[in-house]
């Protein structure tokens, strides 16, 4: 069964379709582990193409309940946050992505070619520039850096666990921090498409600029499909070819972890295999 994650404040979060378990290091060095049943679609969600958008949200939803967690341990704090709360974190990040990665890029082409070919294909490449120059400049921030090497961590522990080795720091240190399933891959794999996608748009500047905010939801379930069918045929020369900018996008998005990191890494996903 696949296993995703992502890295959170000092430590890592750990997920498949029964559990979820998040690691952190707190200040006093010990690990603090945290693990639970993970929040999962029905089943009668389970279908191509919608699995995608539906279980996106999930995802979402068990990210941000992580992040409050391990930010509340390295704090020294109890906050927490209601579903109400956490589903309208999940709605102003909506609108950030929709007036920086979609709103800017569009009126940014539109001022320099109104509409044809060229204005889609300025469109689509500001949209990717933005999305590139975003990811440089928060690199750049020390404690952006920290979660990036223990998103290398999280990698390095799954890439381990698939092969079917035993889980300690030796083995998986050897492991590649690069992974085809990072949501980075998925990211970079949307933006792609929304080039091709949004070119079919036609009509007045404002039925172009609402029909992409309606795509999105369609975008994310292609993307989730095709991350999915990558990471089933990564041998293969034409997916290599694929998945291979998402790959290089991870040169920024993950760093190098410590060994501690990777500690925390191994303890988070020993907390969704067991």
């Amino acid at each position: 069964m696949n296993i995703g994650g992502q890295a959170v404040i000092e430590g890592v979060m750990m997920r498949n379709q029964q559990r979820y378990a998040v690691a952190v290091r707190l200040p006093n060095g010990k690990i603090k582990i945290k693990s639970e049943k993970s929040t999962s679609y029905p089943k009668y969600f389970n279908f191509f193409f919608i699995r995608g958008i539906v279980g996106l949200a999930y995802t979402l939803y068990d990210g941000i309940r992580a992040l409050v967690w391990s930010s509340n341990q390295n704090l020294g704090t109890e906050e927490k946050l209601t579903a109400t709360e956490i589903i309208g974190t999940i709605a102003l990040s909506f609108l950030f992505v929709v007036l920086f990665f979609i709103a800017l890029p569009f009126f940014t082409a539109r001022f320099i070619q109104s509409e044809g070919i060229w204005f889609d294909v300025l469109d689509g490449l500001f949209r990717v520039a933005l999305f590139l120059a975003y990811l440089v400049v928060i690199s750049l921030v020390k404690e952006v850096r920290r979660i990036f090497q223990y998103h290398g961590a999280e990698h390095k522990a799954i890439a381990c666990y698939e092969a079917g080795k035993v889980l300690t720091v030796a083995n998986v240190k050897k492991y590649s921090r690069f992974h085809p399933r990072c949501g980075t891959s998925f990211l970079f794999m949307v933006l792609l498409l929304s080039i091709i996608i949004f070119s079919f748009i036609h009509g007045e500047w404002h039925i172009k600029l609402f029909g992409r905010i309606l795509l999105l939801p369609v975008l994310a379930g292609i993307g989730y499909e095709l991350v999915k069918l990558s990471a089933r045929f990564n041998q293969s020369f034409l997916i290599k070819i694929l998945i291979a900018p998402g790959l290089w996008l991870q040169k920024l998005t993950t760093k190098e972890p410590t060994a501690k990191q990777l500690e925390v890494g191994i303890a988070a996903l020993k907390g969704v295999v067991k």
